[in-house]
């Protein structure tokens, strides 16, 4: 039964997360020293064990990762081992299942928004039909059904893709990524941090590998492919460094706020697969003019999310660091210590999570009651010739049609938590 408190009562946050998660204590750091109070803490363990969690009309509901819990892990995928890849599917309709069952509150995290961002698919095609530049894919909005190692074949070929980033439609993290190399002569490198145990099974790695031979390529796609695949365009990134070079920029209350600067000499600048923060100083001289349409193009992508209140945008910047394009929108993408405001954003001296505090007075999603969870479609037919997404480009790609004009989904029921 929904609970009710008097009228007139104090604003107060709660979070869900997972209670003993770091995020958690450096949360309600930034609300304690706003001055709001230490958060009610929701475990999503609890919403999962008991069906939903209802909230008061006076309080402020934040969702946090349910990542980096053994036991949250096992409810959402159904697999005992932590490290084991496979499952990500049935986290992602476990996931939307839990949120749907939140009710009440003033949310910040709009449902409808979090099935996007956790389907790579449809996050694409949403960023791509309102103007924001993604690398090309011919999977955007889940319009080909990757059922094995031949379909990407397939599709990398008929898309002239010789260079691609293969990756599980509801996965985060890295996990169970592939950046695919083929040359003319055929032959096949995969850059991946998916490690294959003997008996087939798949486990996450802290390294990152090279595997050369097709058919243990083709085992671990096969492998993959039933928790849905996402395949686009590997862009040539700049350098830093001799390093390669991305960015996780947050933006909340669609202002860019925070950025950190990936550098790898892998295809995967994760920092906790060996990358290692760069210098954003030196990263905003290298693009000199072009920083502000790098920041406006983050914003873009976050106004794509108009229910949520902080967004983290992974920005691949092109060689020579003119051209900029997203590569995801991480709905829990703020983990950011100690990092304090970008200059002129308004959160100068401020981490992500106080920046979250202050400007969730003036914030205002819909009320949310708990929608009915997203029923599947019917699986697409695989797709004869790559679909038509937009591709990054130089300068600003220009707007497509808003969000609003866009044509409606029925999401797929078919993500662990982000880190960078």
């Amino acid at each position: 039964m929904r609970r009710t408190e008097p009228t007139g009562a104090a604003p107060a946050w709660v979070v869900v997360a997972n209670g003993d998660n770091r995020r958690v204590s450096l949360f309600s750091a930034a609300a304690e020293a706003a001055g709001q109070g230490t958060p009610r803490v929701v475990e999503w363990a609890d919403v999962l064990r008991e069906g939903g969690h209802a909230f008061a009309d006076h309080e402020i509901v934040r969702l946090d990762s349910p990542g980096e819990s053994a036991e949250v892990d096992a409810l959402l995928r159904g697999v005992a081992d932590p490290t084991r890849v496979e499952g990500s599917a049935r986290w992602y309709a476990r996931f939307l299942d839990a949120v749907s069952s939140l009710r009440g509150g003033r949310r910040l995290d709009d449902p409808a928004d979090l099935a996007v961002m956790f389907d790579k698919r449809l996050c694409h095609e949403r960023l791509a039909l309102s103007g924001v530049p993604v690398p090309p894919s011919p999977t955007s909005g889940a319009v080909s059904a990757v059922r094995d190692w031949a379909d990407v074949r397939a599709l990398m070929r008929e898309a002239g893709l010789q260079r691609a980033f293969v990756k599980l439609a509801h996965g985060s993290s890295a996990s169970g990524v592939l950046a695919i190399e083929t040359t003319a002569s055929g032959r096949i490198r995969a850059t991946t941090s998916v490690e294959r145990a003997e008996d087939g099974r798949l486990h996450n790695s802290l390294r990152v590998r090279r595997y050369t031979e097709e058919g243990e390529i083709a085992a671990i796609v096969d492998a993959l492919a039933p928790d849905g695949l996402h395949i686009e365009r590997w862009l040539p990134k700049a350098s830093l460094g001799a390093r390669s070079a991305d960015l996780r920029v947050v933006v909340v209350a669609g202002r860019a706020t925070h950025a950190v600067v990936r550098t790898s000499r892998s295809p995967l600048t994760n920092l906790h697969l060996g990358g290692t923060r760069g210098d954003l100083a030196a990263v905003r001289a290298l693009a000199g003019d072009r920083w502000a349409a790098a920041i406006e193009t983050c914003e873009r992508a976050s106004a794509c999310f108009p229910g949520t209140l902080c967004v983290g945008v992974d920005l691949l910047p092109a060689v020579g660091w003119r051209r900029f394009a997203v590569g995801e929108v991480n709905a829990f993408g703020d983990l950011l210590p100690r990092l304090t405001g970008l200059p002129g954003s308004g959160a100068e001296g401020l981490d992500t999570y106080a920046a979250q505090v202050a400007a969730a007075g003036s914030f205002s999603p819909a009320a949310f009651s708990g929608p009915a969870a997203p029923t599947a479609p019917k699986a697409p037919a695989r797709a004869t010739a790559p679909t038509g997404a937009r591709a990054a480009t130089g300068a600003t790609a220009k707007q497509g049609p808003s969000v609003s004009a866009a044509p409606p989904h029925d999401l797929p029921r078919t993500a662990h938590a982000t880190t960078l």
